[in-house]
């Protein structure tokens, strides 16, 4: 017999080391996602540019605003905020878009997503109501149009009828002042 326990050890030892090099190359790639500086709540939407999905939803009954549709958007800058009463930071958002909505420059519209007229009238009469217009989809088969990940999201709608910029997530006094105002201000001037 010939001795052959020198090559197994040193084989098995790297294969034991396989699994934390592994780990180390996750962990790495992971922490120079979240050092990139990167804003997660860019999510690139292959609507910017493009025109605004044909839209046509009924009012929110109950609130005496006209419903949702695209013809309203023609010369017009208009900020569409899709929203629901069981969303949790669409109430945090809120406030903003109340302030957003002193504005006369833009119009902002709701597309509410999935609720009760109930709960949406609800939600309005307690924290106030920023839209101009309120459009009602209770399928979600309009915001699969507009390309929405889930609630709140919000389109900001040129003169032309044209998406020019979108939001996911719940805005920030932040996100306000340097991404959408900005837009904002191109938009009316072009």
């Amino acid at each position: 017999m010939t001795p052959q326990a020198e090559p197994a050890p040193r084989r098995r030892a790297w294969l034991a080391l396989l699994p934390l090099v592994a780990f180390l190359a996750l962990a790495a790639l992971f922490m120079t996602q979240l050092m990139s500086g990167k804003d997660n709540s860019v999510v690139p939407s292959a609507l910017i540019g493009a025109q605004a999905p044909s839209t046509d939803l009924p009012p929110l009954d109950g609130v005496g605003l006209p419903g949702l549709a695209s013809s309203a958007f023609a010369g017009k800058v208009t900020l569409v905020n899709v929203w629901a009463s069981w969303c949790a930071p669409c109430r945090q958002e809120h406030p903003l878009l109340m302030g957003l909505s002193a504005d006369k420059r833009i119009v902002v519209a709701g597309l509410n997503y999935k609720d009760t007229p109930e709960n949406a009238r609800r939600f309005l009469g307690s924290l106030g109501n920023p839209f101009a217009a309120i459009g009602v989809d209770a399928t979600g088969s309009t915001t699969i149009d507009w390309g929405v990940y889930g609630v709140p999201e919000t389109f900001l709608v040129g003169k032309n009828g044209r998406i020019l910029y979108k939001h996911v997530g719940p805005f920030t006094p932040e996100s306000i002042r340097d991404d959408l105002m900005p837009q904002i201000e191109k938009a009316l001037a072009g």
